[in-house]
């Protein structure tokens, strides 16, 4: 039987939020390990983890902010499982819905799935503000016409992907920040790998850490980016002209 990893990425967090979190995805997917990849942790919350003697998780705290994107593929690199997913830490993807993501990897029918808080399918339990909604539904749209890759939601906090497939993707991702999830998505698809969108329960948590208009900066520039990536990753004679001149991430000192 196959065996699951899981990585939840953590900037800030509410510990009590997380904990809770945490012990929901281990009593609902009964993982072979959890990581929780902590950025910047303060002083308050390592006390408080380290209070947590039950916690199912192993607690690898950094004290600087690596980005979301370094974090996961920290953490993935750390985890010696058949198929490795993440969620992030605010639970707005439930434990169930995170088992769903999971599920077409272990039954053989993707390499790569992906969240979808987009999909007709899915459910919305509490939106994002109206700016937030806009600013998504943009995203995608441009997203879906700039990659080869047709999905409802980039972006939704759960993704999953097998240990082969995670081979060779690894070797093709650069971004440390919330762009990660596009390129993650880009070089899945450039590279052929079987990819299914899974619509999910979400709810949308208003103390996030995402910065809208920086975060959309980031992640316009991102498609862009990804797109090149893509395309030189196919062998596109002009997008094969330009060399990468960035570090990959597992080539970086992410810890």
């Amino acid at each position: 039987m196959s065996s699951v990893g899981l990585v939840v990425p953590a900037f800030r967090p509410t510990v009590e939020q997380l904990s809770a979190y945490v012990e929901a995805l281990d009593e609902r997917l009964s993982p072979a390990a959890i990581r929780i990849e902590l950025d910047d942790p303060s002083e308050a919350t390592l006390h408080a983890l380290d209070a947590l003697d039950s916690l199912p998780a192993t607690v690898n705290a950094v004290p600087y902010r690596r980005g979301k994107g370094a974090a996961i593929t920290s953490g993935f690199e750390h985890l010696d499982t058949d198929v490795l997913a993440f969620a992030d830490a605010d639970g707005a993807t439930p434990a169930a819905s995170v088992e769903a993501v999971v599920a077409p990897l272990l039954d053989g029918t993707a390499d790569i799935a992906v969240g979808s808080r987009r999909h007709p399918d899915a459910t919305v339990v509490s939106h994002q503000t109206h700016a937030r909604r806009r600013m998504g539904d943009a995203f995608a749209w441009l997203a879906r016409g700039l990659l080869d890759v047709d999905l409802y939601d980039f972006q939704c906090g759960a993704k999953a992907i097998t240990a082969e497939a995670w081979g060779e993707v690894r070797k093709h991702l650069y971004e440390p920040g919330f762009a990660w999830d596009v390129e993650f998505i880009a070089m899945g698809g450039a590279l052929g790998y079987p990819l299914v969108e899974v619509p999910v329960t979400w709810h949308d948590q208003p103390n996030s850490t995402v910065a809208p208009v920086r975060t959309a900066t980031e992640m316009a520039r991102a498609l862009f980016v990804a797109r090149h990536r893509a395309l030189r990753l196919q062998d596109h004679r002009f997008h094969r002209a330009f060399p990468e001149t960035t570090t990959a991430l597992v080539d970086r000192d992410s810890r």
